[in-house]
């Protein structure tokens, strides 16, 4: 048997920013949302003694009660990104990399079987030692779920730790069945959305142990193979280890690029945002040695419209890493797929197939010393940028009204750095 722990940072940029105030981050209340943006921005995070008040996490800046008096601070994702790997880093002092799993910026997975022994400890000990060097290094409060697999451990953290005093909460299987199988809502539990919460519902399954007892084929015909997975939560099982999900190769690979507009774009202006995304995602797919031989758009339309959103693939006949075709191809599709009497709000481009770009075989209509010379310019391109930023050079379509990519490549994860 195994012991896992899952560390998540409590409201983690929240914190980061009160700390660089020196503030508690327990008691100050402080959100993390751009200033700069409407009422109806979504704050990336929100302190403690905030949540504790009613605000709930990743609200809109408009939901906060008016009569709340609080810190708004602009997002610096370059700053979180610090302080994560700062934190990866204390992990390092207790367990190897092959034993750490990161989930996302603020939280991870930690498999510290063979460890207990070495230290003389349990897995609480351990994971109290782990926290409290977080808290005296960065200033950070961390929570912990503890569980004989990684399901368990998540489960742990999310339903168990962040409401217990110590911040810590603990789980085997066993434990599991006889605290949790009744805990409503069923959405509390990983993987389990309003979507699958209603299709359950539907049936009056509305607890693990409703799930757990039902009959399995049943539950096959309702969710296909992701009964499965449903079935082996329910129980409190989960066979992955971390060591499976660092072998773990995928058949395929893809590169994207996705955008929320600032405001509803009419389809010939919202072309050149295509145009951009495309180019820039070339640039990144060529400085990784990549080509693609497909292309998918999906085009969401304004918030008031009631179309469905707009989506469909290109197939490249041979694999190309050439900003002038993908950007061609990318327009073609756009113009095949898009309704042009509606406004359009969310871009998402993606590069299907991916692959090393060990040798390219050019058709007899292309000129191999044309694409060679754009390459060398790419190159180029990239090594500027590289030397001096993203905006030390652009292209004219960059400095047109209502081009995006200057200000995108000011940002991390569409926030500002």
């Amino acid at each position: 048997m195994r012991t896992y722990l899952c560390i998540d940072l409590k409201s983690f940029y929240a914190s980061v920013e009160c700390v660089e105030r020196s503030l508690d981050p327990m008691t100050t209340d402080l959100v993390v949302a751009d200033p700069t943006r409407t009422e109806k921005t979504i704050c990336l995070a929100v302190s403690p003694s905030l949540k504790a008040k009613g605000v709930k996490n990743r609200c809109r800046v408009f939901q906060i009660p008016k009569n709340l008096e609080y810190i708004t601070a602009p997002p610096r994702m370059s700053l979180y990104i610090e302080y994560s790997a700062n934190i990866y880093a204390i992990y390092l002092k207790y367990v190897s990399k092959d034993d750490i799993h990161v989930y996302s910026i603020d939280e991870a997975f930690l498999d510290v079987t063979d460890y207990l022994n070495l230290y003389s400890m349990t897995a609480r000990q351990l994971a109290e030692k782990i926290m409290k060097d977080i808290l005296d290094t960065t200033g950070i409060t961390a929570t912990c779920g503890i569980g004989t697999n990684l399901y368990l451990a998540k489960i742990a953290l999310d339903i168990m730790a962040k409401h217990s005093p110590e911040f810590i909460g603990e789980l085997d299987e066993e434990s599991y069945r006889k605290t949790l199988w009744k805990h409503k809502p069923i959405t509390d539990f990983w993987r389990i959305g309003a979507g699958t919460q209603a299709r359950l519902e539907r049936y009056y399954l509305r607890t693990m142990e409703d799930i757990a007892k039902s009959d399995e084929d049943f539950l096959y015909r309702l969710f296909g193979v992701d009964a499965q997975l449903l079935i082996d939560h329910a129980w409190g099982r989960e066979s992955t280890t971390i060591a499976d999900i660092k072998a773990f190769k995928p058949k395929t690979n893809s590169l994207t690029s996705g955008q929320v507009l600032s405001c509803a774009y009419a389809p010939e202006k919202a072309k050149l945002i295509v145009k951009e995304m495309t180019d820039s995602l070339a640039l990144d797919m060529m400085d990784r040695g990549l080509v693609t031989s497909s292309i998918t758009l999906t085009l969401g339309y304004n918030c008031s419209s009631e179309k469905k959103p707009a989506h469909g693939t290109y197939s490249v006949s041979e694999p190309t890493d050439s900003c002038a075709k993908l950007v061609d191809y990318a327009c073609k599709l756009f113009d095949r797929i898009v309704d042009k009497t509606e406004p359009i709000r969310r871009i998402n481009l993606c590069f299907n197939k991916v692959c090393d770009r060990v040798c390219v075989q050019y058709d007899m209509l292309v000129d191999p010393t044309e694409l060679e010379r754009e390459r060398n310019m790419q190159k180029a391109l990239l090594s500027i940028k590289k030397r001096f930023g993203k905006n030390a050079i652009v292209k004219g379509m960059d400095l047109q009204d209502g081009a995006t990519m200057m200000e995108r490549n000011q940002q991390i994860g569409g926030h500002k750095a």
